[in-house]
């Protein structure tokens, strides 16, 4: 059996305090001086220990306020209560909405599960990743469990090309040279977002992360300034469509290179490998209607990875707009099945990969391997204010640029860190022992679609004649 492979996580405060849910007001006009404050019998002493933030213009007692109302239920005048703080509301968008990012921020300092203490606050029924819910049944069987220890549960997958036959001569030798493949010890790749204050310390940070990680950080090759260069068995540098040189001095460094799809991108990846046979060519191809097509044709060419593109949004491009990426999935994945290719090549996917819920669900739908951009700058205590895109970096208010790299890094690997324990958890409770069981294994979740349109439809319909009511 393999060494169980595990994640160093070590709890890292953040730089600025955090924006809390809720802000406590306090009032001290008409206090009865009670012989015992309820401000005293605090359960985390966050009176006690409450300090001004002057950098951020905030009160600390907020961030360590657990909201357990004691103090409010408690004051006999109701000088104290608690209400919604606006500037937490005001944070990132109607994607990555403030929970969103709460619970990034949480995850990346102590690298833990959110855990409430009052059952899930979530939603239970919406579009998009929302509308997935998957088959816990075997969490009842704690022989089953291999999360504490008992079994163990594998999340390492394989990238590259997978031959769909094998030949042997007569004394059992292969007759060929098996493709390369890339073993990550977890289905998750790191990628520098499309926004960020100081995307140079950024790069540094992936590089640092994807090492402690053992995985690969994608990044565009003109980025992979010579810093990297040492990093480059953990990076997988970008190509734009007609950009490859093939005497690059980083290709015979690094394990595997993405191209940009374009008409000439197959001649393309045969002279990479002709030249460098053991390297990994992925493709990127952009998430529209036509993408199930393309990608069941670069598979039919010899494509070994391919990466699905979808916006920050997780929908589709251009004429997809109004898909979900779980969609695109679905019909990537059933496509390759069709062309009966799906076990020979690696798909993976990016964009809107929001939380550690999405990863299990996107390889359910068809996936072998997310990538995940976005929530690592929310990791690194970013607001998602987007100051970045609108000048020239100078007003980061989380002053990117003095982050320090080992800092930063830890707390990307805090995140996937957490992360990895909740996949953990979704494959123990389903009874699987391996994630690349999970690929596709779409008879273990419920779509809300699906049952809509199964189960209420029906109940529904007009019977066959009926006629209609007035008002109809």
């Amino acid at each position: 059996m393999p060494a169980k492979y595990h994640i160093p996580v070590r709890r890292v405060p953040p730089r600025l305090s955090a924006l809390a849910k809720t802000t406590i007001i306090d009032w001290n006009e008409g206090c009865l001086r009670c012989q015992r404050c309820v401000k005293e019998v605090c359960p985390v002493d966050a009176y006690k220990k409450r300090d001004f933030d002057r950098k951020q213009f905030v009160d600390t007692l907020d961030e360590m306020c657990r909201s357990c109302y004691r103090c409010v239920q408690g004051c006999p005048k109701e000088l104290v209560f608690k209400a919604m703080n606006p500037q937490y509301r005001q944070l990132g968008d109607d994607y990555y909405t403030p929970e969103i990012i709460g619970t990034t921020w949480y995850q990346a300092e102590t690298g833990k599960i959110p855990v409430s203490g009052a059952g899930y606050g979530g939603v239970f029924a919406g579009e998009g990743f929302d509308s997935l819910w998957t088959d816990m049944s075997e969490i009842v069987r704690p022989t089953r469990d291999g999360i504490h220890g008992r079994e163990y549960i594998s999340t390492a997958i394989d990238l590259g090309r997978k031959p769909m036959f094998l030949v042997f001569d007569e004394s059992g030798n292969l007759l060929f040279e098996p493709p390369s493949l890339m073993e990550l010890p977890l289905p998750v790749v790191l990628a520098e977002p499309p926004l960020g204050a100081n995307p140079p310390r950024m790069r540094q940070i992936l590089a640092a992360a994807a090492q402690t990680l053992g995985t690969v950080a994608l990044m565009a090759r003109d980025a992979v300034s010579g810093d990297l260069t040492d990093a480059a068995h953990f990076l997988v540098p970008q190509f734009p469509a007609g950009q490859l040189n093939l005497d690059d001095p980083l290709l015979s460094k690094v394990r595997a290179i993405e191209l940009t799809d374009h008409p000439e991108v197959i001649s393309r990846m045969e002279a990479v490998k002709q030249r460098y046979p053991r390297l990994i060519v992925w493709i990127k191809v952009d998430g529209d209607l036509q993408a199930p097509d393309r990608v069941a044709a670069l598979a039919a060419a010899g494509a070994g990875v391919i990466r699905l593109v979808a916006t920050e949004q997780a929908r589709g491009m251009r004429d997809a707009g109004e898909v979900h990426l779980k969609d695109l999935i679905r019909r990537t994945h059933l496509k390759l099945v069709e062309h009966q290719m799906r076990d020979a090549v690696t798909l993976l996917a990016s964009g809107g990969i929001a939380l550690a819920e999405h990863v299990a669900k996107a390889i359910i739908c068809g996936l072998d391997g997310i990538i995940v951009d976005i929530p690592l700058l929310l990791a690194l205590e970013c607001r998602l204010c987007r100051n970045c895109q609108h000048s020239q970096g100078d007003t980061c208010p989380i002053e990117m640029d003095k982050l320090p790299v080992k800092r930063g890094a830890q707390r990307l690997v805090n995140l996937v860190g957490a992360w990895n324990n909740q996949l953990l958890e979704i494959l123990g409770a389903m009874g699987m022992r391996e994630v690349r069981r999970l690929r596709g294994e779409v008879g273990r979740a419920m779509f809300k679609e699906d049952l809509d349109k199964e189960i209420f439809a029906p109940l529904f319909a007009r019977p066959e004649g009926a006629s209609r009511r007035v008002g109809e």
